[in-house]
């Protein structure tokens, strides 16, 4: 969970609706963000993120698997990139909820992973905070 003080609405539609607009808003992180398949914010779309972990330039394709706009929550799958190289199976559930002064923004990851000596996805989760506060401070300077 990260707290942030944009409203829950303002920041789901930068991630969820505009997620082209991540290379600007976090660039230390987020390299490019296309879409391959289908139209920003849809279910079934599919998107290509270039980023950047530990140094080296990784790709993820991911497909939106379901999106529920009152909530503000979306549910991602990473169907093809590195990622894949350590599990078997990755998704992660994004929900940004109103709190008093901002929002909460929760990120929940379920993943299988291809052996038991492959660490936890830690460092993603770290990264996904880093952009949450990068996509707040873009929100709350305008």
């Amino acid at each position: 969970e990260v707290h942030i003080k944009a409203s829950p609405d303002k920041f789901y539609d930068v991630f969820c609706n505009r997620p082209h607009l991540l290379p600007n808003i976090s660039p230390q992180i987020i390299q490019s963000v296309e879409i391959q398949n289908g139209k920003w914010g849809t279910e079934g779309s599919i998107l290509t993120y270039n980023y950047i972990l530990d140094g080296k330039i990784c790709v993820a394709k991911e497909l939106v698997e379901g999106i529920e706009r009152e909530n503000n929550k979306v549910n991602m799958k990473i169907i093809e990139g590195d990622v894949l190289e350590h599990y078997k199976t990755f998704k992660y559930d994004l929900q940004a909820t109103p709190k008093e002064n901002g929002s909460v923004v929760q990120w929940i990851i379920e993943f299988e992973k291809h052996q038991n000596n492959i660490p936890d996805p830690h460092i993603l989760l770290q990264k996904a905070a880093e952009i949450t506060k990068d996509i707040d401070s873009y929100l709350t300077k305008k």
